[in-house]
């Protein structure tokens, strides 16, 4: 099927997809911290108390997601959707008015739990489950809504900075959560869920069985794949948390670093397509251990780079990983252990993924206070995407021998 019929054909659902995955920014770090410099001047914070604040909201957020997660296994996309959305409305809202420091750490909870963790949650888990012959391009598609929020968001924000108090442009998100709400109801009225489908249209992952969270839990392969799942999310957070940072180091304006990000977007979307293509025609396991080796060399460049152009060489090259890690790990859980339990696994997954963007700012924070400099920091992030990628090498190589005996 064409790309343009498949769109055609399923538009509601993708497009659902998308407008999930797009809302979801108004949680992400790389929305959050277009505000770091001005929460720490209004709030007296150092970059490790701010670090530390995060690091404490995205950790609850991660526990609670080990639980919430599930509910999707159980609820209709447009209910639990529009609910999400409308506590993300509120979190944003909460930013805007809160008044004190003390504060901080339950509005980062709200904003990471709701945004970054549940709405793009949904999304994910929905386009796995619905989608079984084209879910590389369904998962492709729906990533395109944060791809989008990464390339005007930033942007658009640090040029309202200039004239714009930064409380009252949090009620921008706010207001967008709400009017989506209708919209994503609209889209999903005839929605394709869970309980509709036959036994059949299930597919079964290693051993040719489905399996349960506790299962993944005591399985190998689920301890091979934690650094890789661990790394994107703590320091491709923590590049975009300590931005502001990062600029006033290299001594560049913060506008010339975040006008580099529409590039970056522009690659992360061509990563994601290509690797969604090639998902559903090779498979996850050639494709998977492979995909963070950019990584080794983005932060290799984010420490040396003289100038804002070889800073763009290194988010090309991490760009190429984060359009990969929205399709390929995901898919990677429905073909190793089966749909059935998608939103139980994939919530563990995604908790293990927030835990590491909290990991990414406490650490580089805490570690910029102790005199660590960040560029510094980014060498030795560069060996730690060496080792994730060796350690999937080994686990997914030895795993796809019980694929092929399910086959």
């Amino acid at each position: 099927m064409s790309t343009i019929r498949f769109i055609l054909q399923n538009y509601r659902w993708l497009s659902a997809g998308v407008l999930l995955t797009f809302l979801s920014s108004f949680g992400q770090t790389f929305f959050i911290s277009v505000f770091a410099g001005e929460i720490r001047e209004t709030f007296s914070l150092s970059h490790g108390q701010w670090g530390g604040i995060y690091t404490l909201g995205t950790t609850a957020s991660a526990v609670a997601m080990v639980w919430a997660g599930g509910l999707t296994d159980h609820f209709r996309t447009r209910v639990l959707g529009g609910l999400v959305l409308a506590m993300l409305a509120g979190a944003c809202l909460f930013m805007a008015w809160s008044p004190t420091a003390a504060l901080l750490p339950l509005v980062i909870f709200c904003l990471r739990f709701c945004g970054q963790g549940m709405t793009s949650h949904i999304a994910v888990v929905s386009m796995s489950r619905w989608f079984v012959a084209s879910r590389g391009k369904a998962l492709s598609i729906a990533g395109l809504g944060i791809a989008l929020g990464e390339a005007i968001l930033p942007l658009t924000f640090v040029s309202l900075l200039l004239t714009v108090d930064w409380r009252v442009l949090w009620l921008i998100p706010v207001a967008t959560c709400l009017a989506a709400i209708p919209l994503l109801v609209m889209l999903l009225m005839q929605e394709r869920t869970p309980q509709s489908h036959a036994e059949t249209d299930h597919a079964v992952g290693m051993e040719g069985r489905h399996w349960t969270r506790n299962e993944v839990l005591r399985h190998w392969l689920f301890w091979f794949m934690v650094p890789a799942l661990l790394g994107p999310p703590a320091f491709g957070t923590a590049f975009f948390f300590q931005q502001v940072h990062f600029a006033e180091v290299k001594g560049w304006t913060h506008l010339e670093l975040v006008a580099l990000f529409p590039i970056y977007t522009a690659v992360v979307v061509a990563a994601m397509t290509l690797s969604g293509w090639l998902l559903d025609r090779v498979g996850t396991p050639r494709l998977i251990p492979w995909y963070q080796l950019p990584m080794v060399a983005a932060f290799t460049l984010y420490a040396l780079s003289p100038t804002p152009g070889w800073a763009l060489v290194g988010m090309m090259s991490m760009a190429l990983t984060t359009g990969c890690n929205n399709t390929l790990p995901n898919a990677f859980w429905a073909e190793f252990y089966g749909t059935r339990r998608m939103g139980s696994i994939k919530a563990m997954a995604a908790a293990v993924m927030v835990l590491g963007t909290a990991l990414g700012p406490g650490i580089t924070g805490f570690l910029i206070d102790f005199g660590i400099g960040i560029q510094t920091q980014y060498l030795g992030v560069a060996l730690y995407f060496a080792f994730a990628t060796a350690m999937m090498v080994i686990g997914v190589g030895r795993a796809r021998g019980l694929l092929i005996a399910a086959a």
